[in-house]
């Protein structure tokens, strides 16, 4: 569920913009070769945006798994998976048994929330441009 190109563009727009800043410049000319100017200075200063994209695609993966079960396309339906329990009580939810479908809805929509506030929070604390 996650995108190898799109990751590699995060990290190439990353190295485009760091490897003109100020102090990788000041370190080349300190005598740095360009591999430690790359593991030291440059590809810490990747990880960010990498991190905080991966958390948030978090969220959209439990999303895809589950609606991909609740229509069929997922596991076994014997799976104790989210989408597999939404789509076994819907039948039961029209019998009065509403519970049975609305706390794995619920659970979802917590599980990915959770994920997408852990983003943000990741983005606000690693990115050196939201920091006054």
């Amino acid at each position: 569920m996650f995108s190898i190109p799109v990751f590699a563009r995060i990290v190439r727009a990353s190295v485009l913009s760091l490897k003109q800043s100020a102090y990788v410049e000041a370190v080349r000319c300190a005598g740095a070769g360009d591999r430690v100017i790359l593991l030291r200075h440059i590809l810490p200063g990747t990880l960010p945006g990498v991190i905080v994209y991966f958390t948030m695609r978090i969220g959209t993966s439990i999303l895809t798994a589950a609606g991909l079960s609740f229509i069929g396309l997922g596991p076994e339906p014997d799976v104790p998976e989210w989408g597999n329990i939404l789509a076994m009580s819907r039948n039961m939810m029209m019998a009065g048994y509403w519970h049975v479908s609305v706390f794995p809805g619920l659970a979802i929509f917590l599980t990915v929330l959770a994920f997408n506030l852990l983003g943000d929070a990741l983005r606000d604390t690693l990115d050196p441009k939201m920091k006054h």
